[in-house]
């Protein structure tokens, strides 16, 4: 199985998102007001040369909002220093199949390129090992969002 990855309009990712991320939620929950800034992108995983999305997320220049008078940003290139990331997803018969690992590895390839330096995101409890394989730190306390579930912010600064 070769995975491969592409940047998409968010209407390739949006079913998979909303399926996974906001089950049982209406539609307009999965719509994220970030889809629409100036740099922001989406990356879509597909076995091989198959046309269903089995992973996704979205990358967006946002800053990090970390410690008062912490500054980890900073030029690498043109292009915002920071990207966050949102709606990382895999279709659930793909789990553990290396479509979450293949959107993050082309999500941070892309911020690189527009000249992000540090990625972070709110990433669900859950997740956290995914996130620490992948060289990301858990940074502060457990947080709970409404009718989501409990997060922390993991943050990872790029090579």
């Amino acid at each position: 199985m070769a995975i491969r990855t592409a940047v998409v309009p968010v209407s390739e990712i949006f079913p998979l998102r909303w399926e996974v991320l906001r089950p049982g939620l209406p539609r307009e929950s999965a719509v994220f007001a970030e889809d629409g800034l100036d740099g922001a992108f989406h990356v879509a995983a597909y076995d091989g040369e198959g046309a269903d999305v089995l992973g996704c997320g979205s990358f967006y220049p946002e800053p990090y909002p970390g410690t008062p008078g912490e500054e980890r940003e900073g030029g690498r290139g043109a292009g915002p220093a920071v990207y966050r990331i949102r709606g990382m997803a895999s279709a659930p018969a793909a789990r553990g199949r290396g479509y979450g690992a293949a959107v993050l590895r082309a999500g941070e390839d892309a911020a690189a390129a527009r000249g992000a330096r540090l990625m972070w995101c709110n990433g669900r409890t859950e997740a956290r090992g995914f996130y620490e394989r992948h060289g990301y730190e858990a940074v502060g306390e457990e947080f709970v969002i409404e009718g989501v579930g409990p997060h922390h912010v993991f943050v990872r600064t790029l090579p």
